[in-house]
């Protein structure tokens, strides 16, 4: 049996390795933790012993885990989701519960399961997984969608139900009279201790904290953090209580202080760390040779309640007058196993409530379920369309209604997301007369802007037919005024096999995706993290005494060097720099030259010319009213065209002579 050092090296070891490759392959790190479990546990190579302090240790991750569910929760927020709640997450959790916990008391008897072990197999079944559905729903921007909205509001619920079940299971095992009354009196103790600790607990803790923060010490602060959480455990576990409705207390009562958001960063490395031991276990109990002999139960275990699932989700959501597409994208990631079933199924096993051949095959399909999770939300778009033909209808709508807010605009501009920073663009843009169609996938801001006659439209700017609906052929450039790469990657992917050369602008949060970006085909990514700090030390500057003059020159040569659009400016005789600067000469600027009837550059090619000997730099060239940024050397410059030329005073000066032929 290897030492206590050695285990430690070998789980951390396997779990670097395995979070590393699921990361890489756009998988849940649960994921890698649960594998680590079956290859390491005593049903496969037997590197970690099968012992109980190593399932005590892994049960101080639920407890963080439900403390930091308690640190989240939000009666304001449950109440505006109340609608959802009742029309969906309660009948879903109730009806997948009940199916098991009657068949059980039908059949259960035949197979080893009682009323306890089938209840345990319903909770199970209700939770679906958090962590990885909002995952997708964020990357794929369907956080704020009709079917997004609904599909948080539902995890909301299983996560809050997650709590009673774990009170209502132990006094299920250990009943030893009439059922009502035992689910009574657990249910009386919760109620009483819940009221206590609600009650006055709120206010000695707020002092508390703020007594212990004013000593200054993170050590301190973190070592009470620890105490009240693992003592309010403690005492939910005297009471004969789940530990984890302490925890869940804990996080509640620190959730109403100034304090939650210090907390919520402290406790993650601990709740992160002791959760991944705590799959690691779950992984452990898993032996391979039982589900490879009971593989055809595994798929029936994993099909079965998936479907069942799904339909009924899909019938609720239809019940509660969602559309047939609608109904089948909420069905889909919610239909699929969830973290805490596997929290459900350790307290099962810790109370043996179930044979260990049916936990197996549980255990086994839920993986599988977790593992099909992310690919079905991906698919689920898909998946609408190919059930239902009014999702067909629903589409084709949404893209008449783009293409007739776009259809009369050329030379526009595309502003996808129509957040805080698209409708400042969208007022700039309407204050210089220029036309725009904005995209966005919050159909409350959707339906209030345009009411105020915004001219913005509901729709995913990362979708090829969207961008086509929103006119991007004809358009004059598209903006990405949301912080999204992934999105935006597709944005630009799409945008330029509508209109290759179509000025492209994306807003970034920092310069991490900046190379990436631009290799796609970005003209120009805007990193908020930049202009932030540019604004920090203009202010900095000027409250230090710095002139003005000096601070705007600074900010204008920073930006000169970070944005390759903005590089030099075109000069004026009222420019407050002029006054301050000494080496006015050396400034980089922008300088147009017009190629008049009598010109020696007209008929010549830009290469010819010669015009970086002088130091200068071409820019654009317009003509005809059309500009073109970064000509070749090639282009045969004509009567009429302006030359756009970057360089110092002297430089463009040598420049413009050699182009008019002075």
């Amino acid at each position: 049996m290897p030492s206590a050092l050695e285990l430690t090296l070998l789980l951390l070891a396997a779990s670097v390795l395995a979070v590393t490759a699921l990361r890489v392959l756009n998988l849940p790190p649960v994921l890698g933790y649960l594998l680590v479990g079956i290859v390491v546990g005593p049903h496969a190579l037997a590197l970690a012993p099968d012992s109980s302090s190593t399932y005590e240790l892994a049960e101080f991750g639920v407890v963080f885990l439900m403390f930091s569910i308690g640190i989240e929760f939000s009666l304001p927020r449950l109440r505006s989701m109340r609608s959802i709640v009742v029309g969906i997450g309660l009948p879903q959790v109730l009806i997948t519960l009940s199916v098991p916990l009657g068949l059980g008391l039908l059949f259960g008897e035949r197979i080893g399961v009682g009323a306890a072990g089938a209840f345990a197999l319903g909770a199970a079944l209700a939770m679906s997984s958090t962590a990885i559905v909002l995952k997708q729903l964020a990357e794929r921007l369907e956080l704020d969608t009709d079917q997004g909205r609904l599909v948080v509001g539902v995890l909301l619920f299983q996560d809050l139900a997650v709590v009673p079940l774990l009170v209502i299971l132990p006094a299920l095992a250990n009943r030893q009279g009439d059922l009502a009354v035992e689910l009574a009196w657990a249910g009386a103790k919760a109620v009483v201790l819940l009221a206590l600790l609600l009650a006055g607990g709120q206010w000695l803790l707020r002092r508390w904290l703020t007594m212990v923060a004013r000593r200054r010490s993170n050590e301190l602060f973190m070592l009470n953090l620890l105490l009240i959480t693992l003592g309010l455990a403690w005492l939910t576990s005297k009471a004969g209580l789940s530990p984890a409705l302490g925890s869940f207390v804990a996080g509640m009562l620190i959730s109403e202080t100034e304090f939650r958001h210090q907390v919520e960063e402290d406790i993650k490395p601990f709740r992160d760390v002791l959760l991944g031991l705590f799959f690691v276990t779950i992984g452990m109990l898993l032996d391979p040779r039982v589900v490879i002999g009971h593989f055809g139960w595994v798929l029936a275990a994993l099909t079965v309640p998936v479907g069942l699932k799904f339909a009924l989700v899909a019938l609720l959501a239809r019940w509660r007058g969602e559309s047939a597409g609608t109904a089948i994208k909420v069905a889909v990631p919610l239909a699929t196993a969830g973290e805490f079933a596997f929290v459900i199924l350790n307290q099962a096993g810790q109370l043996h409530l179930l044979p260990n051949a049916l936990m197996q095959i549980v255990l086994a399909a839920m993986v599988l379920s977790m593992l099909a999770t992310p690919l079905l939300v991906q698919y689920s778009q898909w998946i609408a369309l190919r059930v239902t033909g009014s999702e067909w209808m629903q589409q084709a709508l949404r893209l008449t209604r783009i293409a007739t807010r776009s259809i009369a605009n050329q030379g526009h501009v595309v502003i996808c997301g129509f957040g805080r920073s698209g409708q400042h663009l969208a007022q700039m843009l309407e204050q210089e007369g220029y036309a725009y169609v904005a995209l966005d996938l919050d159909p409350d801001r959707v339906r209030e802007a345009a009411a105020a006659g915004a001219s913005v439209v509901y729709g995913d700017a990362a979708r090829r037919e969207t961008l086509a609906a929103a006119g991007v052929s004809r358009a004059a450039a598209l903006v990405v005024s949301y912080n999204n790469v992934q999105s935006a990657l597709r944005v630009i992917h799409f945008a330029h096999e509508l209109h290759p050369h179509l000025p492209i602008i994306v807003r970034t949060q920092d310069d991490s995706a900046l190379e990436r970006l631009l290799k796609a085909g970005a003209t120009e990514v805007v990193p908020e993290v930049f202009e932030g700090s540019l604004m920090l030390g203009s202010h900095a500057l000027v409250l230090l005494g710095v002139p003005l003059a000096r601070v705007v020159q600074q900010v204008r040569d920073a930006r000169d060097t970070r944005y390759r659009l903005l590089r030099g400016y075109f000069h004026g005789a009222d420019d407050p720099d002029r006054a301050v600067d000494e080496d006015e000469a050396q400034h980089v600027r922008l300088h147009s030259v017009a190629i008049e009837a009598g010109s020696s550059a007209i008929g010549r090619g830009l290469g010819s010319l010669d015009l970086a000997a002088t130091g200068a730099e071409v820019r654009a060239i317009r003509r005809r009213g059309i500009r073109g940024d970064d000509p070749s050397d090639s282009l045969v410059l004509e009567r009429g065209d302006v030359v756009v030329l970057r360089g110092t005073a002297e430089a463009v000066e040598l420049a413009e002579a050699r182009l008019l032929g002075q």
